[in-house]
């Protein structure tokens, strides 16, 4: 399957909804990396809607686990997230999603859903 998002095709986006192991619920997580910082962004999840709406519209649309429906990103608080990119993992049950974020990604009001450290000893590796 093409990896550019604007060459892919109906047929093709349907084969590779029918390989995605999706969850008992009918959903595959998500993880979302803006394109050229590659700080991850978020956690979400999509249903087969969302991939497609995703594909069709270049625009991150999700599935709401609390809400039990779709949602596009940034469709009411304006920070989007353009896609650039759509990958999957070597086991087909997980989305790797590179986005062109706009404002911030997290419902905080941080940049990225990440922003809590449990534990960092990046100073003592040299990173």
């Amino acid at each position: 399957m093409d990896n550019k998002c604007n060459n892919v095709y109906s047929d093709e986006v349907e084969k590779f909804i029918r390989s995605i192991k999706f969850d008992d619920k009918g959903l595959v997580p998500v993880v979302v990396q803006e394109v050229v910082s590659k700080d991850v962004l978020m956690l979400a999840y999509m249903n087969k809607d969302a991939i497609k709406k995703t594909l069709k519209d270049k625009i991150a649309c999700y599935f709401s686990r609390s809400r039990q429906e779709l949602w596009v990103k940034g469709e009411t608080s304006g920070n989007t997230q353009k896609v650039v990119k759509m990958s999957y993992d070597c086991d087909v049950d997980t989305i790797l999603l590179f986005v062109e974020q706009t404002g911030v990604a997290c419902h905080t009001g941080n940049y990225s859903c990440f922003y809590r450290d449990l534990f960092d000893d990046s100073s003592k590796n040299g990173a």
